[in-house]
């Protein structure tokens, strides 16, 4: 395989790589700090779980429209500041300060829920959280495809980018601990609402780093960007839906959706099943055995993929190229869901880290090496279509693909709870619920990694082609 040493000028000073992982830490901490503190709304605050479905779609259901929006008028955005930072900037704020006001919620008193308020509080709030997040991130997203035109170097910097967003995993599941200590907080409400100054706190604070610190790229030389304006609106939504088409229409591009699709689905929809293995069947339903087990093996996992996975990752990408890393990587991790099998041995609850490492690799290597092919393939994207460029674009519709799966693989996972026939009123599940729990818990990630590597076998955007194509585009239009 041929290999192309990095350019100087190509590489990304470890400041601004950084900085830009900084961003994604704020892009990781909020959902994964969000499917902590939802709990809590049902639990703490007395939200009828009814209204907390209500609560959680609608705003999702207005973000997941306005995601490729925004990426549209992000690459379209002619500014002294850029295409990227105003609105990362802006998003930070919005978003950090949203997350806050969205948990300042008024604990049940005797005679008196405050559900009303609270459903009407967080919907007006959340949608404000939401509209933020929007803005913060797919421009956020579109940035980090942009910062070099190296092949190896953008799977560095996605490498550190998720390297630190992997943090955001290492605390999320002690929030629930945190949350519910008596000699920390008088209740779960006050947890919850203080605790919430903190998250929104690290957010604002990081998000804004990468509208410092990185750097986009040259203005100068792009070229055909819409005028974005209030009377062009209608030539604007010919032209948004024209860049759609141009987009799904990219076969390379939809490869890697329907791979991330089927990798980060598959994990999805068995993530919980661990919580309920390990305490139904480690610990036979006694809750207050298995305490803080379930904790340690969110938090392990993320320690794996950032200072084991990662890395390796990293270095089989420059070695044998992106896809054949996620191939790789892709086989390991279902070497490691099987392993499970064994691992998850009521007699050593200790034995259920065993397969973690090889298990990483599934999603550690996918968002590692995906947003590196990403940028790749927004090259070959102006290669067929020519300018502009559309990084947030294809950003945010690769992000609404994950948000669609994720929402369907959460539903998928009740219905397979409910298949098994498990029943959360009673402590002991029976043999049979459990088996088939276990079976499903390794077989559907296995499965849907096979398929992944199916759809990626004929990704053709190696190293040499990557290089050509930046060869041609130089020639085109010149360096950016």
């Amino acid at each position: 395989m041929e290999h192309y040493k990095t350019n100087p000028k190509d590489i990304v000073p470890l400041g601004q790589k950084i900085a830009f992982g900084a961003g994604n830490l704020t892009n990781q901490l909020l959902p994964a700090a969000l499917g902590v503190f939802m709990f809590f709304l049902v639990v703490g605050f007395g939200m009828s779980p009814y209204k907390a479905g209500i609560l959680s779609a609608i705003p999702r259901f207005m973000d997941a429209i306005l995601d490729p929006i925004m990426g549209y008028i992000s690459d379209n955005t002619r500014s002294r500041w850029g295409r990227r930072k105003p609105y990362i900037f802006g998003g930070a704020i919005i978003v950090g300060i949203a997350f806050v006001l969205m948990w300042q919620l008024k604990a049940p008193e005797p005679g008196n829920s405050h559900e009303t308020y609270n459903f009407i509080h967080f919907l007006l709030t959340s949608v404000v959280f939401y509209l933020g997040y929007t803005i913060f991130a797919a421009p956020l997203i579109g940035l980090g495809y942009e910062m070099t035109p190296d092949y190896n170097e953008r799977t560095r910097l996605m490498a550190i980018s998720q390297f630190m967003g992997q943090i955001a995993w290492m605390i999320a599941p002690w929030f629930w601990f945190l949350i519910s200590r008596p000699e920390l907080f008088p209740n779960a409400p006050a947890g919850v609402r203080i605790l919430s100054y903190y998250v929104g706190f690290i957010c604002l604070v990081m998000g804004i780093l990468p509208a410092f610190f990185c750097k986009e790229i040259d203005q100068a030389r792009l070229t055909g960007q819409t005028k974005l304006s209030f009377k062009g609106i209608v030539s604007n939504v010919k032209d948004f839906f024209k860049d759609v088409k141009q987009t799904i229409n990219n076969k390379p591009f939809l490869r890697l959706c329907g791979a991330t699709f089927l990798v980060f689905n598959g994990y999805q929809i068995i993530a919980s099943f661990a919580f309920y293995i390990v305490i139904f069947y480690l610990f036979n339903g006694n809750q207050m055995a298995a305490s803080q087990w379930p904790a340690w093996f969110g938090t392990v996992s993320a320690l794996l993929t950032a200072f084991f996975v990662i890395p390796i990752i990293t270095y089989m990408s420059s070695k044998i190229g992106k896809k054949n890393a996620f191939v790789v990587s892709t086989l390991i991790s279902i070497v490691g869901y099987t392993l499970k099998w064994w691992g998850f041995s009521p007699g050593n609850p200790v034995l259920m880290f065993l397969p973690l490492p090889l298990m990483s690799f599934g999603i550690g290597g996918l968002f590692t090496l995906m947003m590196s092919m990403m940028a790749d393939v927004c090259d070959y994207d102006e290669l067929r279509n020519g300018m502009p460029r559309k990084e947030a674009l294809f950003g945010a519709v690769y992000w609404w693909m994950v948000k669609l799966g994720m929402s369907l693989a959460l539903f998928l996972s009740g219905v397979i709870l409910s298949a098994v026939g498990f029943d959360g009123n009673v402590q002991a599940q029976s043999v049979h619920t459990i088996t088939m729990l276990r079976i499903a818990d390794i077989s559907i990630p296995a499965l849907a990694g096979i398929l992944a590597i199916w759809i990626m076998w004929k990704y053709d955007i190696t190293e040499k082609r990557a290089h050509e194509i930046r060869k041609m585009l130089v020639d085109r239009r010149g360096e950016l």
